[in-house]
């Protein structure tokens, strides 16, 4: 059965008091999962509150029993990998083992700009984003002193203790079927895609099955997950309103779940028949509590 779970945006105006709420809507209602955005700002104004991602996903840990947790994804480019890996390893016991460490390369010029990070450009940012994973893969789980050379992230006989009571999984995110799958094969224990139909999740699966193979690994090794958007209609006027003028089709087509609660169930059921492990659903109204909660009782 695909595993469901909860996505939001954090950097969409979520607060302490909306945290909580949906921490325990996404706990009580049967989510596999809760996954937040790590981000300072919005791509455009007008800025909205931001709560701090990993301050965040820490009060989750202690505050949750069940659901599975995590950053979708955090950026390299403004997260030191040496404190990240530090951080994860802490939260992941924490919380008894429930933590994923999504990691990514970084994208969003504005708000680099805003607070002083240099994003770097295409290929230098894939450079630092490959050392910062090697660094955390390092630190979370290797059990003896590491050295690492780097331009970004030096090492020299580094060890995190207490060691983490359990492996920490590393989540790789992206749809880069050269660079992003070759990273995922060599050190991702998940594997998250964004907005895909069955038909092109299952390439790139087929894809990180190859780079796997070059690695010497199985396929089962690496779980299968994607992030993506959702339009839930419990009626049509609902739907409409999601929708905001743009149609069904055309967003089913950029791979998001859309439509009435059975129609959701056949699109899930089409994405795990294409391999479809788990799907984090990007629900982007962080006041309509209902509404997360109607969507829980409609898939999972």
């Amino acid at each position: 059965m695909i595993e469901v779970a909860l996505m939001i945006e954090g950097q969409d105006g979520l607060t302490w008091d909306a945290w909580r709420r949906i921490a325990r809507i996404a706990e009580d209602g049967g989510f596999a999962g809760l996954f937040r955005s790590d981000h300072f700002y919005k791509p455009n104004p007008p800025e909205k509150a931001s709560l701090e991602c990993w301050i965040s996903l820490a009060w989750l840990a202690s505050h949750t029993s069940r659901i599975e947790f995590g950053p979708l994804v955090s950026p390299m480019s403004f997260r030191d990998p040496r404190l990240l890996a530090r951080q994860a390893a802490a939260v992941d016991d924490l919380s008894g083992g429930r933590l994923l460490v999504g990691l990514g390369a970084g994208w969003q010029e504005r708000e680099h700009k805003a607070f002083g990070y240099d994003l770097l450009e295409r290929g230098p940012r894939f450079a630092r984003y490959r050392d910062g994973v090697q660094v955390v893969s390092l630190l979370l789980h290797g059990d003896e002193p590491v050295s690492f050379k780097s331009d970004y992230f030096p090492l020299g006989g580094a060890i995190l203790l207490p060691r983490p009571k359990q492996k920490v999984r590393i989540v790789i995110g992206g749809n880069g079927p050269r660079r992003t799958l070759g990273l995922a094969a060599q050190f991702a224990d998940e594997w998250n895609c964004t907005y895909q139909t069955p038909h092109g999740f299952r390439e790139l699966s087929a894809a990180l099955d190859a780079r796997l193979a070059e690695r010497g690994r199985e396929p089962r090794e690496v779980k299968r997950t994607m992030m993506t958007g959702i339009i839930l209609g419990r009626d049509s006027a609902e739907l409409e309103q999601r929708l905001a003028g743009r149609s069904a089709e055309s967003m089913r087509a950029r791979g998001a779940l859309v439509g009435s609660p059975a129609e959701l169930r056949e699109q899930l059921a089409e994405l795990e028949a294409a391999g479809l492990q788990r799907v984090m659903l990007q629900w982007l109204w962080l006041d309509d509590f209902e509404g997360m909660q109607a969507l829980g009782k409609a898939v999972c």
